[in-house]
């Protein structure tokens, strides 16, 4: 089955460009249905990465050094950040553009390689979004396998998210010796996977795993960096209460929530099934952001006390709650209301969830089904 992704790169010799995104989302397969011509060089052979790394200036030897430049693809470019060297050199003498694509900038930006004086466009690459499976999006399916294209078209996603973890251990944290103790920062993933779409308690992990709450803060660090997660901040403008402080975090694909949480299958219904709705919500609002080049600000709102909502755009432009009921009802609404209290002003609130029909409230709360919700978003009429 081809998917068409959404993300939309540059024309061939128009730009250099890094590319990064979680392992097996789909990095290297639009790149070479993008620019089929180009030559590629791929860090994940084994006899390749040992050549480029003695010699990292056979790069430079091996492209014509007279005509047309020609358009080149380096695939795991994080796995040998001295021939960024050579690249730059290549763009600014002989105008060779470049493809950089990687799953984590973490090694990259810790060795303090050559990125490229800031020449480079960063594009970033995430799982299946909702747009590149219509018709007939299947969003049980979506919240049980993940956005990982191989996984969610498998039969038997369990094998391949175990198989994904392992490989995630031992190529991205063991083989780039990012921490010492493996074992510990296995267990680590476990838990993490428990404070999706939470506020993390770093002390409560730290005890569990039997480490420093600093330690718990640089494992979380690494998540980030190697793309398999990031943090939602929480909204602290001109707040008339008071408001939590610590942001939350959601990892890039539910699929592997599920695997490292143990969840088995999600229900819809079910307690599980509404975190995993909310982590697909999050990734839906992110991927667009990126994809169109909005560059809106996302956030969280949170009082003190516990009431909350999921999602804030830009300063109060639009606020958004998750919820993965079929009936919605006023507790529902609380956060949205206690919200428009502290924040009159802002534009639209929204309630995402798995009603059939939209409806507003008679305080002008939209109540949007999940599938509508998708497709306003990718047709640009959210933010």
């Amino acid at each position: 089955m081809a998917i068409g992704r959404k993300l939309k790169l540059p024309q061939q010799n128009a730009e250099t460009f890094f590319l990064w995104g979680p392992r097996q989302t789909g990095k290297s397969t639009l790149l070479r249905v993008t620019y089929p011509d180009a030559v590629w060089v791929d860090l994940l052979k084994a006899e390749e990465f040992r050549r480029y790394l003695n010699n990292p200036e056979f790069l430079r030897q091996e492209l014509p050094q007279s005509g047309e430049a020609p358009f080149v693809v380096i695939d795991e470019v994080q796995k040998l950040p001295s021939l960024l060297d050579e690249v730059h050199w290549l763009h600014e003498n002989r105008n060779v553009h470049f493809a950089l694509c990687g799953s984590s900038a973490r090694k990259v930006k810790r060795g303090h390689a050559n990125l490229l004086g800031g020449r480079a466009i960063r594009y970033e690459m995430f799982g299946l979004v909702s747009a590149e499976l219509q018709p007939g999006l299947d969003l049980n399916r979506l919240l049980n396998h993940g956005y990982l294209p191989r996984i969610y078209l498998a039969e038997q996603p369990k094998r391949l998210l175990n198989a994904y973890v392992a490989n995630y251990l031992r190529d991205e944290i063991a083989a780039e010796g990012l921490v010492r103790n493996l074992p510990v920062f296995s267990e680590f993933l476990n838990m993490a996977a428990l404070s999706d779409t939470e506020q993390v308690n770093f002390s409560t992990i730290a005890r569990d795993c039997g480490v420093s709450s600093q330690t718990i803060k640089e494992y979380f660090q690494i998540l980030e960096d190697t793309l398999l997660g990031r943090w939602l901040p929480c909204y602290r403008k001109r707040p008339k209460r008071r408001v939590a402080s610590s942001a939350k975090f959601y990892f890039s694909d539910v699929g592997i929530v599920n695997f490292l949480a143990k969840r088995g299958l999600v229900q819809p219904g079910s307690e599980l099934f509404g975190k995993a709705f909310e982590n697909w919500c999050f990734h839906e609002l992110n991927s667009y952001n990126h994809y169109h080049e909005v560059f809106a600000e996302l956030y969280y709102w949170r009082l003190a006390g516990g009431t909350e909502v999921d999602f804030i755009v830009n300063d109060m432009e639009i606020a958004i709650e998750a919820k993965a009921t079929q009936k919605v009802n006023s507790q529902h609404l609380k956060g949205l209301r206690s919200l428009n209290v502290d924040h009159p002003n802002i534009k639209r609130r929204l309630v995402i969830c798995c009603e059939t029909k939209v409806r507003r409230t008679e305080d002008g709360i939209e109540i949007i089904p999940a599938l509508l919700f998708a497709e306003m978003l990718w047709g640009g009429e959210l933010f």
